[in-house]
């Protein structure tokens, strides 16, 4: 893909891998980048650093779990700074607690934000660009979409699912000569993952490194952007001896997030007393009956 002279949307771009993202296409010579995000004094100064460099900057607070809002402001951002040739879906959330120690309202907003958000704006842009025949569409996936983490279940699961829509994506909008790529980078040194647990042996990348494979990966067509020798690595072991991974996998977690730490409710407690209870009234009233 062309970069230079091109127009870009980006979400997530006020910091993170969204804004080492926004920052190194400017620096390849975009035309226009718009950043969409729901912090907009941190928009502001992404902003700011972009123009520094000559690159116009058009800034959008939006949150992508609004389907309506989305529809409003894709049609006003096309018609006063489009057509959009790149579109690169980075926002995103995650959670780190073990699958029966997850909130409810936690795996709604991994889904609402990293898969429903994402599906809207793309199929926004998406039918715009099949209309000029030619586009870039590129979603950040994670070595997660290929390898899933123990007490990372939901998100491992909308990565995943990421790669399945990208992978669809690329047969079907082909003939309109847009392509749809997927980024996978491993853990990145971000606001998102500061307060996580980190797997034992993983050492961290940085937003810039996975940017600069971005680049690098739209320049070569490539389909897949998988970032780091970590994750690449890591897909061989599992192509070649899962089991191997498993184990890795298991010892490599958080030890903490391995047990329930939390001590029983006084309300689940009295729910096991009551069954114990009603299991040993109700088993000689049944030897009673066969009697």
């Amino acid at each position: 893909m062309k970069i230079q002279g091109n127009v870009a949307l980006i979400t997530g771009a006020s910091r993170g891998i969204g804004r080492a993202i926004a920052l190194a296409l400017a620096q390849q010579g975009m035309k226009r980048l718009i950043l969409v995000a729901r912090d907009r004094r941190k928009l502001t100064e992404v902003a700011q650093e972009i123009e520094a460099m000559g690159t116009e900057a058009v800034i959008m607070t939006l949150d992508l779990t609004r389907a309506t809002e989305v529809n409003i402001a894709v049609a006003q951002l096309w018609r006063n700074h489009g057509p959009i040739n790149l579109l690169v879906n980075c926002a995103g959330v995650a959670y780190q607690t073990s699958f029966l120690r997850s909130k409810l309202f936690q795996v709604q907003e991994e889904l609402s934000v990293n898969l429903l958000g994402m599906y809207t704006l793309t199929s926004l842009i998406a039918r715009r660009m099949a209309s000029q025949r030619q586009g870039t569409i590129v979603n950040v996936s994670s070595l997660m979409g290929k390898v899933a983490a123990p007490t990372m279940a939901t998100y491992s699961a909308t990565k995943f699912a990421i790669l399945g829509f990208t992978q669809a994506l690329r047969q079907e909008l082909a003939e309109y000569n847009i392509q749809v790529k997927a980024l996978l980078p491993s853990l990145t040194d971000t606001d998102m993952v500061r307060d996580l647990q980190l797997f034992r042996w993983v050492i961290p990348m940085t937003p810039q490194q996975v940017a600069q494979a971005l680049i690098v990966g739209l320049q070569n067509d490539a389909p897949e952007i998988l970032v780091g020798w970590q994750s690449h690595l890591a897909v061989w072991c599992q192509r070649l001896a899962p089991w191997l991974l498993e184990l890795i996998l298991k010892i490599a977690t958080p030890p903490k997030q391995q047990q329930l730490a939390e001590k029983p409710s006084l309300l689940s407690r009295l729910n096991r007393f009551c069954d114990v209870l009603l299991s040993r009234n109700v088993a000689p009233l049944a030897s009673a009956r066969k009697s």
